[in-house]
């Protein structure tokens, strides 16, 4: 007889993917971790080939073949569209893994691991943000949240760039005098801009370690340098605008309701920035809720699997104690 998995969760992001398989009474069957979900860079095929890896390996420690007649519930990082989510959907379920398949941006995982009920909003600022927001009735509010071309700023990467910026023409005399134009290129071992530049533009320094300087903007600012703080409050206003807007359009502006906070750039909890940002919701959004997510994806994606099985509470309670 085949063990009978209720839910098949994944979470999806650019770097890793989690797979839970899920019982019907919210036991955890078995987990996998493995590689990054990057359908733009790779195909859509070869992603979902990702996705398949990872389920074979948790299908692998369940005692008995199983039996994946349940819903599929993947939060995926670059489904940012409801038509992508939508094309993803349509490859997820051409590989059979369940009778159902519900495809959503894998922000909607973090927001669903830090609330008991989908309720709420969650801001996410890792390399890039975005937010997201859902009611248990199922409204949502969500945005692009594709880059410049869809208004977002800040997001790791995005601050890394905006302190070379600022940092380049402080050394140069085109811009205000910062000490990031020290502090950056001494993380690379450089006496000066110009040479971190010139490691930058010749692959001395990889584009990609372009991210290790978002805590020293932080460290920057919080030693007093006014260029990097001024570019943390930014960063604590667009992460309540993207909050309050999400919350107005969900009504609840005026109402006690959860505002999550996740992502690395966050979950550092930078006094500048979270205490900031703390501050400026409670002037838009006075009976909101605000607090780091400590709950793995994984878990959001699966009670949203829950969700939409009807599943009862003490299932939900059951799932949510094996990740506490």
């Amino acid at each position: 007889m085949g063990v009978s998995v209720s839910v098949v969760a994944i979470d999806a992001g650019n770097s890793k993917t989690d797979v839970a398989l899920i019982g019907e009474d919210g036991t955890v069957l078995a987990t996998a971790r493995g590689g990054g979900f990057q359908p733009p860079v790779i195909g859509v095929e070869a992603a979902v080939d990702v996705l398949a890896g990872v389920l074979e390996r948790a299908v692998a420690e369940l005692p008995a073949p199983p039996v994946l007649s349940g819903h599929v519930s993947a939060c995926l990082a670059n489904a940012d569209l409801p038509v992508e989510e939508a094309e993803l959907a349509a490859a997820l379920e051409s590989r059979g893994w369940g009778s159902s398949v519900e495809v959503r941006n894998d922000t909607f995982a973090i927001l669903r691991a830090g609330v008991d009920e989908p309720r709420g909003v969650a801001v996410v600022c890792g390399a890039g943000i975005n937010c997201v927001g859902m009611t248990p009735d199922g409204r949502t509010a969500r945005f692009p949240a594709i880059g410049r071309i869809s208004g977002d700023w800040g997001g790791g990467s995005g601050l890394a760039d905006e302190a070379l910026w600022f940092a380049a023409r402080a050394e140069d005399g085109r811009g205000e005098a910062s000490e990031l134009a020290r502090a950056l290129p001494r993380h690379f071992g450089l006496d000066s801009m110009y040479g971190l530049i010139e490691a930058l533009h010749r692959g001395v320094v990889p584009s990609a370690r372009r991210h290790e300087l978002t805590p020293v903007l932080f460290a920057t600012a919080e030693a007093g340098d006014p260029v990097a703080a001024a570019l943390v409050k930014r960063q604590a206003h667009e992460v309540v605008a993207m909050a309050a807007v999400a919350l107005d359009r969900l009504g609840l502006l005026e109402e006690e309701v959860p505002v999550l906070l996740g992502g690395s750039v966050l979950a550092a909890r930078h006094p500048q920035l979270n205490d900031r940002i703390a501050a400026l919701l409670a002037a838009r959004a006075p009976k909101a809720e605000v607090r780091v997510v400590s709950e793995p994806p994984v878990l959001g994606a699966a009670l949203l699997g829950l969700d939409r099985t009807g599943a009862g509470p003490e299932v939900h309670r059951r799932l949510r104690a094996r990740y506490a």
